[in-house]
């Protein structure tokens, strides 16, 4: 937790969560344990697990996103089986009780299947809790789906699928008024000390899904062009900084710094509803501020110089020569 707070995060949502988050939420907000504000979110699935297509896809162990079923030739073709609605709704209800702050729903969808019926009913039952829904979408024909459905939020900027083919999409995606959520980063290299290509399970990268880290970034420029609500985003497992220089990595390809300095302030604060508390500097809203060595307007990696961190108006994190990281005054 304080190494996000070190990386200028005050921040975090994490969208699929074990129970244990909910404790170590308890804990921040108590003050006994130092970390970022966070917000959490549950998954609750859409149907039964659909046979990928192709040879081999289907039950390999590892990084899921290695194998994704989203991603021909693996994507199903077969129509994925429904779950009972009174199981779905008992589902929301379990994750309302338990308390956490979003639905996270994933959708694939599978021809003839149920996944877009299935999230219109989390996304009312969601309603009714006061619980938002999240939702992963990656080919350009699953947020096609989603948007049918009308849940608060788009993760993963669909980078399987070329939206520079399909300007009615673009419109579609667009106009639906969803904010989205980059993470970009996944499908480019991250590089050891030793100059290894690995991928976010820290092993090999595996060059098959270098596609995405080119069509990424152009559907996501596209979106931007027609008007969506973009914010920073990561689902990498390095550390918070790590992760932060490998997204601006991605995202500078088609992103000024000044585009960038919207996508991870008040277009990140979109991403997590919470836009009226947090996201950019007013009044009413949380003190939080980072202090940052450089212009990021003139260098956009001064994003990772981070000097001070400030929660809530207190210090939870000063990197200045002499001073403790953890920010005690």
């Amino acid at each position: 937790m304080q190494a996000f707070l070190d990386a200028g995060f005050t921040t975090v949502l994490c969208a699929i969560c074990p129970d244990e988050a909910l404790e170590l939420r308890r804990r921040i907000d108590a003050g006994t344990v130092k970390g970022p504000r966070l917000f959490l979110g549950s998954i609750i699935p859409l149907a039964q697990p659909a046979a990928a297509a192709g040879r081999g896809g289907a039950g390999r162990g590892g990084d899921p996103a290695r194998f994704d079923t989203s991603r021909p030739p693996l994507r199903p073709t077969e129509p994925a089986g429904a779950i009972p609605a009174a199981d779905t709704i008992k589902a929301v209800e379990s994750v309302a009780t338990k308390g956490y702050d979003y639905i996270k729903t994933v959708i694939t969808v599978t021809p003839r299947g149920p996944e877009t019926d299935t999230l219109k009913l989390i996304v009312s039952e969601g309603k009714k809790r006061k619980l938002p829904t999240i939702t992963h979408a990656v080919s350009v024909i699953d947020p096609l789906a989603a948007i049918d459905a009308h849940p608060d939020v788009l993760v993963h900027t669909p980078h399987i699928g070329r939206l520079e083919e399909d300007a009615d999409a673009v419109k579609k995606i667009a106009s639906a008024g969803i904010p989205m959520t980059s993470t970009l980063a996944v499908f480019i290299p991250h590089f050891d000390a030793d100059n290894t290509p690995l991928f976010r399970d820290a092993m090999p990268f595996p060059w098959n899904t270098i596609s995405s880290a080119g069509q990424g970034p152009v559907n996501a420029r596209l979106l931007w062009e027609a008007g969506i609500s973009y914010g920073y985003g990561t689902d990498t497992s390095w550390p918070p900084k790590q992760s932060l220089a490998d997204e601006l990595r991605a995202l500078s390809v088609v992103f000024s710094p000044l585009d960038l300095t919207k996508i991870l302030g008040q277009n990140a604060g979109r991403s997590t509803l919470k836009q009226d508390r947090i996201g950019t500097i007013e009044p009413g809203k949380l003190a939080d501020l980072v202090l940052i060595e450089g212009n990021p307007l003139e260098d956009v990696n001064a994003l990772l110089k981070v000097a001070i961190t400030i929660k809530g108006g207190r210090i939870v994190s000063d990197q200045r020569p002499g001073r403790s990281s953890a920010g005690r005054r």
